[in-house]
């Protein structure tokens, strides 16, 4: 005999895990972009205070270049909160088909992406602030400033693409178990 109940697998409340971790991608990758744009922002600042002749027109419009990549660390964290969004399902016919290996996917999903787009705009923050005013200074520091800011902004891109790959598990099929009368698990598709 098989009991009428729900799959120890796919609790009301694993969907829980799925939006805390598509809330967790999205504030964390926000707050590596505020915190970026802000540090390099006010690099780009400091630039006003030297000398006219001394920096040249178009370095302050490459300086703008951490504070862009500062900006994709909200965007990374707001394409995988879609993705996680997205693919939480809500209960059919009473029967929940979002099973804790997702919502924990899910959750382990946004902490990645979230934490790696946090320690980008740190890095994006400290090395563009004052990468932008030494290039100012010193133009020839511009390449090797551009270097450090795509390195910087490459864990991001990391956290991303290992996110994108948890994101996606499904273990929707865990939904169909069900547990015998003599404690067994039955398990179909």
């Amino acid at each position: 005999a098989v009991f009428e109940m729900v799959s120890p697998y796919c609790p009301e409340y694993a969907p829980f895990f799925g939006f805390v971790g598509a809330a967790l991608a999205l504030v964390f990758g926000n707050m590596g972009a505020a915190y970026g744009t802000w540090k390099s922002a006010v690099g780009l600042a400091t630039i006003a205070k030297l000398p006219r002749h001394k920096v040249q027109t178009e370095m302050v419009m490459k300086s703008i270049m951490p504070v862009i990549l500062s900006g994709v660390c909200g965007i990374f964290g707001l394409i995988i909160a879609v993705i996680i969004a997205t693919n939480i399902t809500v209960p059919k016919e009473g029967k929940s088909t979002y099973s804790l290996f997702s919502g924990y996917a899910h959750l382990g999903s946004g902490l990645t992406v979230g934490l790696s787009n946090l320690a980008t705009g740190l890095a994006m923050g400290m090395a563009g602030e004052i990468g932008v005013q030494d290039s100012a200074r010193q133009p020839k520091l511009y390449i090797g400033m551009v270097l450090i800011w795509s390195f910087g902004s490459a864990l991001g891109l990391y956290g991303l693409i290992v996110a994108l790959i948890i994101a996606v598990k499904d273990g929707s099929a865990l939904c169909g178990c069900q547990v015998h009368a003599d404690g067994s698990i039955l398990c179909v598709e």
